[in-house]
């Protein structure tokens, strides 16, 4: 049999000490097909419950273990306390990992501690112990409490419903599988769907529901800025809708994601280009119908799809990408025709990236007015826009408002 810890390690290994996202490392790592469901879950669940996984082993240890030592103890916490695996062949295969890494020394260290650790109490401090509870840092769980309050740990916690698949034709073939029906036309979110040549063949394609509904609520126009637009499903989806749909994306091998998505989906009416959306292009000067700025954000509201972002964001990120967000919202209003429409959202559900960026944008400003759209996912109206939560939108944390140029 083949040790259930030897691929969740080579692949955390890739995150925790290569700096990897955590799908790119599944992706680059050749893990065994028959257990690989097994190994995904493992991965995800490690680095979702890191902060918990670091208290618990931090209670147990005199001194820190080192860093692959370390991860072995991860894994197999994990599989003990949140898969129910049976202690003994945990315990055992943590072992035999750690001997086959070359770090025989360790051994009986782990054997020890696998056998005898104690989860310890919460902190006395309410907000330090709701941290460790939803396993998330301590600067946002003071962050999501604050603007939150008695949702703070619903927000936090909330889990991943699946995978969200947009189906272009032949839903039918799927729907007898279970699955979770959205407000879109074709959109539905799977607790297990299996990629097949469907997907290949563009009858359907994964798209987040939050994106999804951000793409619902622009409105049909002729031509059509997505500012920030890799991998291409925003572009993609809004081709549908626009006659016209100019792709832009600062990274060469992303702006060929987008290129790529649009030609599996069989849409012509989407151009790519290779540009940093922050900096005036004058040939866009007043050129748009409609501009989308879905902007470089934190990702603190999609982190059930993405556990990596609770180990590799920090607090000062956010002032920095709020910068970002300004900077290329304030350009991209330049590309807008006048009576047309500037969108702006976010996958954050920090005020800091939302309400606070649509406030900046319009103080002083006479050409623009808000203008917020509506949606039919369930949301929370905001002064600015509307913003949606992961325990409240089908797993979705993302923000959305809208400016029209005024005549």
């Amino acid at each position: 049999m083949t040790n259930p810890l030897t691929d969740p390690y080579l692949v955390l290994a890739k995150v925790y000490s290569g700096g990897k996202f955590l799908k790119q490392a599944i992706s680059e790592t050749p893990v065994e097909p028959l257990n690989s469901a097994r190994t995904v879950k493992i991965c995800y669940g490690v680095l979702d419950k890191d902060i918990y996984l670091n208290y618990v082993i931090s209670a147990n240890v005199q001194s820190a273990p080192k860093a692959a030592v370390r991860l072995i103890l991860k894994i197999a916490l994990y599989m003990l306390e949140f898969m129910g695996k049976h202690d003994y062949m945990v315990v055992d295969c943590a072992v035999e990992l750690c001997k086959k890494l070359g770090k025989g020394g360790a051994a009986g260290f782990i054997n020890g501690f696998l056998r005898s650790y104690k989860v310890p109490a919460l902190p006395e401090n309410p907000t330090e112990a709701l941290a460790i509870k939803c396993s998330a840092p301590l600067w946002l769980t003071k962050k999501i409490k604050r603007s939150y309050k008695a949702e703070a740990e619903q927000i936090l916690s909330a889990q991943s419903l699946g995978q969200c698949v947009r189906f272009v034709r032949g839903e039918e073939k799927y729907l007898g599988a279970q699955h979770i029906k959205t407000p879109f036309g074709g959109v539905y979110i799977f607790p297990n769907f299996q990629r097949d040549d469907g997907f290949f063949a563009g009858d359907y394609t994964f798209q987040s529901v939050g994106s999804v509904a951000i793409c619902s609520a622009i409105s049909p126009c002729e031509k059509l800025l997505d500012a920030c637009a890799a991998p291409g499903g925003k572009s993609v989806l809004l081709a549908g809708k626009c006659k016209s749909v100019t792709a832009c994306e600062i990274h060469p091998h992303r702006k060929k994601l987008i290129e790529e998505y649009a030609a599996r989906m069989g849409t012509d009416n989407v151009t790519a280009i290779t540009a940093d959306s922050s900096v005036f292009n004058a040939q866009f000067q007043s050129a748009f119908d409609a501009v989308l700025v879905d902007a470089p954000c934190s990702g603190t509201g999609v982190i059930a799809e993405n556990p990596d972002i609770k180990l590799n964001r920090k607090e000062e990120d956010i002032s920095a990408l709020a910068e970002v967000q300004s900077r290329i919202l304030a350009n991209c209003a330049r590309y807008v025709k006048t009576g047309g429409v500037l969108y702006y959202s976010t996958c954050s559900v920090l005020p800091e990236e939302n309400d606070s960026i649509a406030v900046a944008f319009l103080q002083g400003r006479e050409d623009y007015e808000l203008e917020v759209p509506s949606s039919p996912l369930n949301h929370r109206r905001t002064n600015y826009g509307l913003q949606f939560l992961p325990h409240i939108s089908l797993g979705a944390g993302f923000y959305l408002t809208a400016f029209r140029r005024k005549k």
